[in-house]
């Protein structure tokens, strides 16, 4: 079986073993903090131990960087997976979460080649494996396209920009105002993986995360789907996004649908687009 169906059927055995003890007392009973520094709760636990069972099943052994479990070394790449991302929302029956799983052949974010992200609510399954194109269910997804220099559309077309400011600095704050203002709606769900599946199918215009807190293991098979959907992803240094993978690796990003929107961002939040 393919890398990427491994991923893709781990993804629907998650949301089969979680879905009756999402957001009830039994899966919100914590055990300590995870690997990653975040409360672990039995709903986690019982994703990240359906993810190893199913890729064990198909006698693929990989590296797995987890949330929850940490590092687990294989001899296969390297399976990064964020098991339940947005259990905050899980834990308060708010429906928006899902379970995130990339394949790396090397230690980095660039080096990801197949991605899986399965709305743990609707069951609605995106993937992607590299120079082959993003998917919903099966249908090719792409970005959207449009924004010109000056963030404006017709009057009559509303722009969408993803935001994460949980937990921002007022200083964080004063620097991304400008952005704020100009956009017609600004849009925060609860999980990141997810809210950049939306940005890749086209529900969004752009998706920021200027806080330096997000996980690579958060974001690596979302990386990947929103490169194959045509969109760009950089860091506030202006380089085209790129880290090193692990549970203590943390970032900054902006999701864009070309460098020109890049450019345009850049230029409201002061940083300096590399050649």
């Amino acid at each position: 079986m393919a890398i990427i169906d491994i991923l893709k059927y781990a993804c629907m055995q998650v949301r089969k073993q979680t879905k009756n003890i999402i957001g009830t007392e039994q899966g919100n009973k914590e055990f300590g903090k995870g690997a990653g520094g975040d409360t672990s709760r039995m709903v986690d636990l019982v994703a990240e131990k359906a993810v190893i069972e199913a890729i064990k099943m198909h006698s693929f052994n990989p590296t797995i960087i987890g949330e929850e479990c940490g590092r687990i070394e294989g001899d296969a790449g390297f399976l990064i997976m964020d098991a339940i991302d947005g259990t905050t929302n899980a834990s308060r029956n708010i429906p928006f979460y899902c379970c995130s799983l990339a394949y790396a052949i090397d230690y980095k974010l660039s080096c990801v080649i197949d991605a899986a992200i399965i709305d743990l609510v609707s069951g609605d399954l995106y993937y992607a494996s590299k120079d082959k194109g993003a998917y919903l269910n099966g249908n090719k997804i792409e970005v959207r396209k449009g924004i010109n220099n000056s963030l404006q559309r017709d009057q009559n077309k509303d722009i969408i920009i993803g935001m994460n400011i949980s937990g921002v600095s007022e200083d964080l704050i004063r620097s991304m105002s400008k952005v704020i203002c100009k956009a017609n709606h600004i849009r925060h769900f609860g999980a990141n993986a997810l809210e950049l599946c939306y940005f890749a199918r086209g529900y969004m215009d752009a998706y920021l995360d200027l806080r330096a807190k997000i996980r690579t293991t958060d974001m690596a098979a979302a990386y990947l789907i929103v490169k194959e959907s045509g969109g760009k992803l950089y860091s506030t240094e202006g380089s085209e996004l790129d880290s090193q993978l692990g549970v203590k690796n943390t970032i900054s990003f902006l999701a864009v649908s070309d460098k020109n929107m890049f450019d345009m961002f850049a230029n409201d939040l002061d940083i300096s687009p590399r050649k």
